[in-house]
């Protein structure tokens, strides 16, 4: 870990932005402090800077790019100082632009954000890139089935209501069992795709819940069991991240540090987006699941650097729960 922290203040602001001005380029001693600012402390951090400097702090991190692993770094220290709405909107930009889309970043952003949230995506989306979101999911080159999920998703919040249904869930669960296990012939993606595209994400956990209470075991062994082809895999990711997140992206961050190469983009993404939510559930999820805790896993998997450093700042703060982000 980065040793001679140069720490942060609580109060003056403006000695915050003079030590990162006089460290651009080479921010190992700012690292640790930046990693554990909350996100007014970032607004504020990045708002006074502007002030003080006439620049915008993002635009500054994102000037020193001297090597890869740099690069990175400041590509996560930019999505860590960017507002939720406009790093989501980048994101999603950032996942639609790869050569193979990155649907689960995006499934992610659709089912982790209020309806409210959403709609502040939306807006950022097309203020930063001059496109609609949902056209660009809607006309992607290659169909694929995550795009009728995502849609249906997208639709939902935009007609959801605020209460959620006892009764609903129960009616909802049992026309998915009709239309998957209990039925003799192939799923009828329809039924599935109305019922995501009506119902809320704390209405649907309602519905999974139900479909276990009644049928007795989860809704993801039913899209195991069934012939559900590319629609059942773009179902599962969305049912395994709406009912239990903190599982769900304790197994992706495994998952990314010990691929052959490591996935650092989605290790980046998901530390940096899950920092202000639930990373201390997610991290005792983590070492219940794997023995080990997160930090040191990433200190085992990734060279020692900045970088590192940064990443196993966010995987070991503790979280700092914003009531804009879940549903």
């Amino acid at each position: 870990m980065a040793t001679n922290i140069l720490t942060m203040t609580s109060h003056n602001f403006e000695l915050d932005c003079k030590k990162i001005h006089d460290s651009l380029g080479g921010l190992s001693q700012l690292i640790p402090s930046l990693a554990s600012l909350t996100l007014h402390e970032r607004q504020q951090l990045r708002e006074t800077y502007k002030a003080v400097y006439g620049e915008d702090l993002i635009s500054q991190l994102q000037r020193y790019d001297e090597d890869d692993f740099s690069s990175m770094k400041f590509s996560t220290l930019s999505l860590w100082m960017l507002c939720p709405h406009d790093r989501d909107a980048f994101v999603a930009r950032e996942a639609l632009q790869q050569d193979e889309t990155n649907f689960k970043a995006l499934v992610e952003i659709f089912v982790g954000r209020k309806s409210s949230h959403v709609v502040l995506i939306s807006q950022a989306y097309q203020k930063m890139f001059r496109r609609v979101l949902d056209q660009d999911i809607m006309n992607l080159d290659s169909p694929h089935p995550f795009q009728k999920v995502l849609m249906a998703l997208s639709a939902s919040h935009k007609a959801h209501q605020v209460d959620i249904s006892h009764h609903i869930s129960k009616c909802d669960a049992r026309r998915l069992y009709e239309t998957g296990e209990g039925s003799l012939g192939a799923i009828d993606e329809a039924v599935v795709l109305e019922i995501l595209s009506k119902r809320s994400i704390q209405q649907l956990k309602l519905t999974f819940l139900s479909y276990k209470h009644i049928y007795g075991h989860d809704y993801t062994k039913s899209i195991k069991r069934g012939n559900y082809g590319q629609f059942g895999k773009a179902l599962m990711v969305v049912v395994k991240c709406i009912c239990n997140q903190e599982h769900y992206y304790a197994k992706e961050l495994y998952a990314c540090i010990k691929r052959e190469k490591g996935d650092m983009g989605t290790l980046a993404r998901t530390l940096v987006s899950r920092a202000d939510i639930d990373m201390d559930e997610i991290k005792r999820v983590f070492k219940e699941k794997y023995e080990k805790e997160l930090g040191d896993v990433i200190c085992e998997s990734i060279p020692c650097g900045d970088y590192r450093d940064f990443l196993v700042a966010l995987a070991t703060r503790s979280s700092t729960p914003s009531n804009i982000y879940n549903n």
